[in-house]
């Protein structure tokens, strides 16, 4: 398993949007053969800090991922709301082994 975790500094007064946005994306991507989670988290102490959770099969769907149409029209639409550039980081999954706990 593929795993990205996923910085997002939102600017101020754009928390709505962006969370729309990622409910498209996250909706069309739970439809993609190679993705096992897609979860949105917001800080609780800064409603700005976002976290993408993101669980693919393998690097292969990652790449489909980032070439689907979805992908790219939510980075265009959040672009201009981000306060800093996001920060991403690649893990591989340790446990759980089983895809099918995911």
């Amino acid at each position: 398993m593929t795993v990205y975790v996923v910085q997002i500094w939102v600017k101020t007064g754009h928390e709505a949007d962006f969370i729309k946005a990622c409910e498209k994306n996250h909706l069309e991507t739970r439809k993609e053969p190679g993705n096992l989670r897609f979860d949105l988290l917001q800080s609780q102490e800064n409603p700005g800090i976002f976290t993408l959770y993101e669980v693919y099969r393998n690097d292969d769907a990652v790449l489909a991922h980032k070439e689907t149409q979805h992908y790219a029209l939510w980075r265009e639409t959040v672009e201009p709301w981000m306060a800093k550039k996001r920060q991403g980081n690649k893990f591989s999954s340790c446990l759980p082994r089983d895809e099918s706990h995911w």
